[in-house]
């Protein structure tokens, strides 16, 4: 197997994962960030993966952007940050 090959199975991976993480995160509580994803999940092989998979989740009508603020991770410098907030179904709170 060539190092692309396992490459892009571990990201199929992460995402599958990053994907039930914001579900999960979405559900708890009222909005989410990055921050969030990156306390709860092991480390994205891509700095490009989260970013991604937020996208991806919209896509998919799990969340949708509601604002924009700074992150407060060290590793992010202070950097934009979208803040999501769960697709509410029609006829739910």
């Amino acid at each position: 197997m060539t190092q692309a090959a396992v490459l892009e199975e571990s990201r199929a991976e992460w995402f599958e994962d990053a994907l039930a993480t914001i579900r999960s995160l979405a559900h708890d509580h009222e909005e989410i960030t990055a921050d969030d994803l990156r306390r709860e999940m092991r480390p994205p092989a891509s700095d490009k993966w989260p970013g991604l998979v937020f996208g991806l989740a919209a896509r998919k009508g799990l969340i949708e952007k509601v604002k924009e603020t700074t992150s407060k991770a060290k590793s992010r410098n202070h950097g934009s940050l979208k803040v999501w907030a769960a697709i509410k179904e029609e006829g739910t709170a």
